[in-house]
């Protein structure tokens, strides 16, 4: 079977601005794409409107270019996307592949997972009475490799695991868009965050429900503070100073265990770039996080 094209892309939630966590996730989707000679996508998943202040989508897109890592076509937005969303899910509905779910988080925690008003049945019907949209997962285990951590084994539970994929409030929910719009960009390879790890197994059988194959996953350990905890907006990560740029990317090099010489480190942020894609070892990376 002849191997497609690689494709890439990094898909940041526009929470704040970007941190130098990000910008490892961000260096380690570009270089892998590079050195592929594939293209490279900048995805903006803006699907919780009451978590995203206004100003960060753009402060997102200025450090992105501020280091130089432009990406191969226009930067797409998810919260231009409910179409495509809505339409899988009435796929899925259909194929009996998710359910309309009214169980609370606490009835459910009560009842050990399992659903008391037995929505996985699916006789849920639109109403009066909110209800949140799930996947009904198979019970699975689940075997896959990932191309840094190796051979992976996870376990998947049909009905306590079940993922919301539309909240009550509306909002589309990260499991389904995040395969949508992969599978709409024809994504091969997927470079992000050991946080994700866990949620593979499941996002590989929505995949396969709608109809396609899973990419390649690569999980590279996050970036911690101090504290030991995961760089991020809850963490008060600091924003990237964007007129460092050249001093970010080489920073974020060594996080990735590449090792730049140091005189690199003077180097406009466009020879960096350069050293990096040339030497580019993904066996390098550390497998502990920094």
């Amino acid at each position: 079977m002849t191997r497609a094209p690689y494709r890439g892309r990094f898909a940041p939630s526009p929470t704040g601005p970007l941190h130098f966590g990000s910008l490892v996730a961000a260096l380690a989707s570009y270089l892998e794409a590079r050195t592929h000679h594939g293209q490279w996508f900048s995805r903006i998943e803006d699907l919780d409107p009451l978590r995203e202040p206004p100003e960060a989508t753009g402060q997102i897109l200025r450090s992105l270019e501020a280091h130089e890592l432009f990406a191969d076509e226009p930067v797409r937005f998810q919260s231009r996307r409910h179409d495509a969303y809505q339409d899988a899910i009435k796929c899925l509905i259909t194929q009996g592949d998710a359910y309309r779910c009214i169980c609370s988080r606490k009835q459910l925690q009560e009842n050990n997972g399992r659903h008391p008003n037995h929505c996985r049945d699916g006789h849920i019907r639109p109403g009066d009475q909110p209800f949140a949209i799930r996947f009904a997962l198979k019970d699975e285990e689940s075997h896959w490799h990932d191309q840094l951590l190796g051979p992976q084994h996870q376990t998947v539970r049909a009905e306590l695991d079940d993922p919301v994929i539309l909240r009550k409030e509306g909002f589309y929910a990260y499991q389904l868009a995040v395969v949508v719009d992969d599978i709409d960009q024809c994504i091969t390879d997927v470079v992000r965050g050991s946080d994700l790890l866990d949620m593979t197994a499941q996002q590989q059988q929505i995949y396969r429900a709608l109809g396609a194959l899973p990419p390649r996953w690569l999980h590279i350990p996050v970036i911690l503070n101090e504290q030991g905890q995961k760089l991020s907006k809850q963490t008060h990560a600091p924003a990237l100073d964007d007129e460092k740029a050249a001093r970010n990317l080489f920073a974020a090099l060594e996080a990735l265990g590449q090792e730049p010489p140091g005189s690199l480190a003077r180097e406009p942020v466009e020879h960096i770039l350069k050293w990096a894609v040339g030497h580019w070892r993904r066996e390098a990376i550390h497998l502990t996080s920094r």
